[in-house]
Parts: structure tokens; sequence; C-alpha cells
């Protein structure tokens, strides 16, 4: 059975992973200010902005096949804000993790972003196309993409954006779902286009690339490119919520601290080849978010 470390286990991915990893992996989980929720799951404490060197000593002490490196900030605009802390959680620490996967031999999985784009191609990107990331979120990321794919042909960087699921931590669609579920009005913009990730087909996506021993640098987004108005629009009318309630606000109307790209739809078709799955569409990744909402 192989040794799966997975750095950041409490979160919307993490958890997930564990869900469709747990009975085939010796899974070892860290955590930091959240809690697990699997108790047959061990974990370890960690929290890498102070203790750096704890994650070091343990993958040396583990020693894991492979390693899932999940953790990165969940504001945008506070990287934008104190680009130190960007620097050190997406870079610095990186760094120290692949440096010591490296030097176990062990595959290190990490999960990206659409932000290294700038956005301005009306086309989805390939992997192939230039990044040129135009907030320092997606800077960080990048520079943790090229330092974990210089290290070793083994190591794979994935793309992720908007990653959603039956989650507490699934931030836009719970707060979209709340909200309108409560009579709430919303305010999403209608002039920053993604490819949202349904959770579920990330995460079974890694497992194929840990079986398929696949490596390398894969987008590994849903397939349809929407804006967070029209996502809203299509949770509600498959929810039966009042589409009245939403109301569209552009990035000039709704400022926030970081500039956003415009267009950062991804392609994941090199991907779902490799592994031979595919990523749901917005409508079939929505109706399964229901069909779990109905299972309470």
């Amino acid at each position: 059975m192989k040794k799966l470390l997975i750095i950041g286990g409490a979160g919307l991915v993490a958890s997930t992973l564990i869900k469709y990893a747990k009975n085939d992996y010796n899974i070892h989980i860290t955590i930091n200010k959240n809690e697990s929720v699997f108790d047959d799951i061990p974990n370890t404490k960690i929290d890498l902005m102070v203790n750096r060197s704890d994650i070091v000593s343990l993958i040396k002490n583990f020693n894991p096949d492979v390693v899932v490196h999940t953790v990165a900030h969940s504001s945008v605009d506070l990287c934008e804000t104190d680009q130190k802390l960007a620097e050190i959680l997406h870079v610095d620490i990186t760094k120290d993790i692949t440096e010591s996967c490296h030097l176990i031999n062990a595959k290190l999985i990490y999960l990206s972003t659409d932000a290294v784009f700038d956005g301005k191609m009306n086309e989805k990107y390939v992997e192939t196309d230039i990044p040129n990331p135009i907030n320092y979120y997606g800077k960080t990321k990048l520079d943790a993409e090229n330092i974990i794919l210089n290290k070793s042909t083994k190591n794979v960087v994935l793309r992720p954006a908007v990653i959603y699921g039956w989650h507490k931590r699934s931030r836009f669609t719970n707060w979209i779902i709340d909200s309108l579920s409560n009579g709430t009005l919303v305010d999403p913009h209608i002039d920053q286009y993604n490819t949202p990730t349904l959770v579920d087909d990330l995460a079974k996506s890694i497992i194929l690339i840990i079986e398929k021993e696949i490596s390398g640098l894969f987008h590994s987004t849903g397939k349809t490119c929407v804006n967070r108005y029209e996502l809203a629009h299509i949770i509600a009318e498959i929810f039966g919520f009042d589409k009245k309630l939403i109301k569209p606000v552009t990035s000039d109307e709704k400022k926030q601290d970081a500039p956003r790209p415009k267009k950062t739809c991804l392609d994941s078709s090199k991907l779902e080849k490799d592994i031979g799955y595919q990523f749901k569409n917005i409508h079939e990744g929505i109706k399964f978010l229901y069909e779990k909402s109905l299972e309470k």
C-alpha cells in the first residue's frame, strides 16, 4: 500500500481526496487551525508559517511515496497587500517541501491556479501558453510551479480554478446557496470568467495520476467557461432559488485589492486524455451538489 502525505489535510481538496483514497492508501495528513473530519486518519499539526522545519522532518520520518501539496493562502487580496506572507507560504515553504521530497525520491503533486495567466486571450488556455500573472497570488504560485517542475521530472503541477463541492470550505457556491436560500441578495461579478472545478473530479484525477504514474504540468478544471453571475444563475436554476435575487456587478463597481484577470478559462483535455477521465461541465457539477444536498 503506497504511503500518501497530504499537506493541508482539513481543506476542501484534501478532505475530498481522503474520502476517495483512504481505503487504498496509507494516508497521513497535516492540519493547522482546522481539524480533520477523519478520526481514523493520522495527522500532524503544523503551522507552516511558524515551524517550517516541522514539514521537512515529517516528510523525512513518514517517508511517503507521494506528497500532495494543497496549501495556499485563501485570499488573493491579502496576498496583494501582504506580499511577504504570500512569498513565504507559496514559494519558500514550497521549496522546502520540494527539496524534502526530492531527497527521499517522493512524487510531489502541487495545486496551482489559473491566475498564472493574464486573462487577455479569448480562447481557453492550454499548457503550452505562456503565463503572465497580473496579481501577486498568481506570481507566487507560478514561482512555485517552476521550483517543482524544475526539480524532478516525476513531479506534477495541476491548475484547477474556482474549486467547488458539497463541503463547508466551498466558498463561492456556499455563499450563493446560503444567501439565496435565505432570500438574501447576492452580487457576483459579471466580467470575471473561469472554468470552475468540481472538487470530486479533481480528487479522482489525483488518484488516477498516482496510479498511472503521470507527471508534468496539467490544467485540471471543468469544461464550462462561465462568469460568476452566470454560475450563480445556474445554481439558482438547479436548486430552485429566485434568480431575481442575483444582481450582476462589474470589477469597476465592486473593486478588489488584487487585480483579477478577466478570462482565465482552461482547457483540460491533455489531462483527461492521459488519465482517461472526463471532468464535468458546470450543469453536471451543480446537479451533483444538488443531489448531495438531498442526502442531508
